[in-house]
């Protein structure tokens, strides 16, 4: 859908890769190996981004390498977040399956699409308590509808606590409840 918009497959692939998750950050050589594409594709592609804007890049190894990261201060930004989402049916995850289950406290994206990696396979986190029959019911809707698989874990929220360390949810996407606050409750009521 949107290559009909955007021609170049190289600039799609880095608007999806720092607009779904506008905390990843990647340098040149990286981005050509997971997009098994040349470094002077992707180095033409990253500089109209950043000339645009879009993308802002910052000095590595004392200079001589470049990181890059989206850049959340352009007016677009919240707009191409959206789009992005849209796309790869990030939104439509979150209609169909969060707002409709009850009592969801959180609900993250780990894996490759928390790393901007559009691999096919949506790992979805959700904490709370969830009828994982209807779970199981609108996942299988959803992917219909997106195209993607989604794997869809359950954990309670003491769960999720216990396996902070390896969700490393400093890493995930966040789309539904605010971190923050959750663990800050949960530590609240431990005490």
């Amino acid at each position: 859908m949107i290559d009909s918009l955007i021609s170049s497959k190289t600039r799609i692939k880095l608007l999806m890769k720092f607009f779904l998750n506008p905390d990843v950050s990647a340098h040149l050589r990286g981005l050509a190996d997971e997009f098994g594409e040349s470094t002077n594709a992707v180095r033409v592609e990253l500089n109209r981004l950043c000339a645009a804007g879009f993308l802002r890049d910052l000095p590595m190894d004392g200079g001589r390498k470049k990181s890059y990261r989206a850049n959340p201060l352009h007016p677009l930004f919240p707009e191409l977040q959206r789009i992005v989402r849209k796309v790869l049916g990030i939104d439509q995850l979150v209609d169909c399956v969060v707002e409709r289950l009850g009592n969801v406290k959180l609900a993250l994206i780990t894996g490759d699409y928390a790393h901007g990696i559009d691999s096919g396979i949506i790992d979805l986190t959700l904490v709370g308590d969830v009828d994982k029959q209807y779970l199981s019911s609108l996942v299988e809707k959803v992917e219909g509808l997106i195209a993607r698989k989604v794997r869809a874990l359950v954990l309670s929220p003491d769960e999720y606590e216990k396996l902070l360390g390896t969700l490393r949810p400093e890493e995930s996407l966040f789309l539904w409840g605010d971190k923050d606050s959750f663990l800050l409750e949960r530590v609240k009521n431990a005490g």
